[in-house]
């Protein structure tokens, strides 16, 4: 609380409040919701497990927020985290918000996934008007032997 010491010709003893608010503590509180969220920021990219390939290729610039479409270990196919069917992947992409047909689609899939398998998820893309697809790979340690998994 904040006092005045006005005039000194006051016969009164009592200060004067002023009511006005401090915000220190305001402050405070955003700038530690600001950290949180800095920390926080980068931990909610996409969590969903999948034992990905090396690739020796440069790594290319990843775009804001990337839309992955994964494929699991048992062939079961996600869009970030949510799992989808098949036969709905598409529809599923046409009705996310700020998805377009001209926006990169980074397909991930597990090493376990039979090549037939990954086409079939390229083919359905592809025939669904996506056609601007990125395949995801583990940057690989230069000088190290590709793995043969």
């Amino acid at each position: 609380m904040a006092v005045s010491l006005g005039n000194s010709d006051d016969l009164d003893d009592d200060f004067d409040e002023t009511h006005e608010i401090n915000v220190t503590p305001f402050i405070d509180v955003m700038l530690v919701l600001l950290i949180i969220f800095m920390v926080a920021a980068p931990l909610s990219t996409v969590d969903l497990p999948v034992s990905l390939p090396t690739s020796s290729a440069t790594p290319q610039k990843k775009p804001d927020k990337p839309t992955y479409v994964s494929i699991k270990s048992d062939l079961a196919v996600a869009i970030g985290e949510n799992q989808v069917k098949r036969v709905d992947l598409v529809k599923t992409l046409d009705t996310m918000p700020d998805m377009t047909k001209d926006r990169f689609i980074f397909l991930r899939a597990d090493r376990a996934v039979p090549y037939g398998e990954l086409m079939e998820v390229l083919e359905m893309l592809r025939a669904g008007g996506y056609a601007k697809i990125k395949l995801v790979a583990l940057e690989a340690v230069p000088g190290a032997k590709p793995d043969g998994n």
